[in-house]
């Protein structure tokens, strides 16, 4: 009688309006006229946590069942959360991953609104609530992570049947490229933002060679002031920071104290502003660092690096990035030629000193050049998009004569944001035109002509927004 009744709506709907509600209303039941969140919820280790509304498509927050450690399943299992915008089951689905917790609000990446498709956003193993408890920090690498979307893109294929592509940015882009590294034949195509490559660990000069010649002299000067200033006047700014941290109850027991904490803020000032800001925002730094007042230099410090990112508290969150940078992934060196030495104590620390002592740690070398390997060789459908003034691009993804129609571009001026729509004409032309034929959805008209592609979706200001939320600098 339900399934009856439910029909009979939509169909009143579906004649009634002309409203993309109604139209999702309809496409919801697909063929086999079950509702689609029946269909979900039928799978093996689904569960809904809950539905939230959204015009023209189905807005679903999930937990999934995976085993702790993919290679012995019978060791235990934890509940991976994930979201799932739905448009339809004959739309293509875009699976995306920050890399890090997964937003529980309804949003579209760009690749989502090229096809006008589905979107499934997991995630990452560790990143809390999705953390098995006990939590074996040895079963958080990326192979297992991969395992996670390979378990869950088989569950979900048998719902949407079309093709998928698979994104994300930053340490999500990298997610991505680890994905298809390893189970090759799951996805259609893959669209890695600003995804960092870093090859051999110790090796980092491509970084000082970045920030030599990023922007103008002029705002390179200015940020390099500021810096030093900073470092100058440790004294009067650490005792801010003191009465900081008694005010939010911070403390830096994981760092090593509040010292080290300062230094550490202090020297992501330069690499956080051209990660997150423009050119043309050197308009707001300090013009003369030497007359600006103690709060000026704080307050620039604060905004660009954060004095929170440091301390116990803003760690925290992070554990399971800065456990995999200092495992598998690698992090960045750079050197500060501006800055005399006798005013550095610590220079830029490991991912060590950001993890509890209490977890293990070993670095595996292996892991990122088999990644790099492959990619040279076997990267077929792989588009990499890159900002021109974001640190880290300077180590990349790069293609071989093994790759398939896979491209790297750059957009110019653009930082850690960087998206294909930032990309010049020609290109922007070409990776949409590409995106949408990978996702088997491309009309016959960019068929024939790539410089006719454009998003099959409409803007939705609300949907499509940029996620403004500041993170911990030195974290991609």
């Amino acid at each position: 009688m339900r399934k009856a009744l439910r029909w009979l709506l939509a169909l009143v709907v579906l004649v009634g309006t002309v409203s993309t509600a109604g139209a999702a209303t309809a496409a919801q039941a697909g063929a086999t006229g079950t509702d689609i969140k029946d269909r979900l919820l039928s799978i093996p280790g689904m569960s809904l946590i809950e539905e939230k509304p959204y015009t023209g498509y189905r807005y679903f927050v999930l937990n999934y069942t995976q085993p702790i450690d993919h290679r012995h399943p019978s060791k235990g299992t934890f509940q991976q959360r994930f979201t799932l915008l739905h448009k339809g089951v004959d739309r293509p689905t875009v699976f995306y991953t920050s890399g890090y917790n997964v937003s529980t609000n309804p949003s579209r990446s760009e690749p989502t609104r090229i096809v006008d498709g589905n979107q499934v956003s997991l995630e990452y193993r560790f990143f809390t609530p999705s953390r098995p408890a006990p939590a074996d920090w040895s079963k958080l690498d990326i192979w297992q992570a991969a395992s996670d979307q390979h378990r869950l893109f088989t569950a979900l294929k048998q719902v949407y049947s079309q093709n998928w592509i698979a994104t994300g940015g930053s340490k999500g882009g990298m997610t991505a490229t680890y994905y298809e590294r390893f189970y090759p034949r799951d996805m259609d195509g893959v669209v890695a933002y600003v995804a960092p490559n870093d090859v051999v660990n110790d090796e980092d000069s491509a970084y000082d060679r970045f920030f030599e010649t990023v922007g103008t002299k002029e705002c390179r000067d200015r940020l390099g002031a500021v810096q030093r200033e900073a470092l100058v006047r440790r004294e009067p700014l650490e005792k801010k920071y003191a009465q900081y941290a008694a005010d939010t109850h911070a403390t830096f027991t994981t760092i090593g104290g509040l010292d080290r904490a300062y230094e550490a803020v202090v020297l992501d000032y330069v690499w956080g502003f051209w990660q997150y800001s423009l050119l043309k925002d050197c308009d707001t730094i300090p013009a003369d660092a030497r007359t600006a007042t103690d709060q000026q230099i704080w307050d620039s410090v604060d905004t660009i690096s954060g004095f929170s990112a440091y301390t116990d508290q803003g760690l925290e969150t992070y554990t399971p990035y800065y456990y995999q940078a200092g495992t598998q992934m690698g992090a960045p060196t750079i050197h500060f030629p501006h800055i005399e030495k006798k005013l550095i104590r610590y220079g830029y620390q490991p991912p060590r000193n950001f993890v509890p002592r209490s977890i293990p740690m070993r670095f595996q070398p292996w892991a990122m050049r088999d990644v790099d390997t492959w990619v040279r060789h076997h990267a077929r459908h792989m588009l990499f998009v890159y900002g021109q003034n974001d640190p880290w691009g300077s180590e990349r993804f790069r293609l071989g004569h093994g790759a398939r129609d896979s491209y790297v571009f750059t957009a110019p001026g653009m930082n850690h944001g960087a998206n294909v729509a930032g990309l010049v004409p020609d290109q922007n032309a070409l990776a949409t035109a590409r995106i949408l034929d990978w996702a088997g959805v491309a009309p016959a008209a960019v068929r024939e002509n790539p410089s006719a592609a454009r998003p099959l979706a409409r803007p939705d200001a609300r949907l499509d927004a940029r996620d403004v939320e500041r993170e911990p600098v030195l974290r991609p």
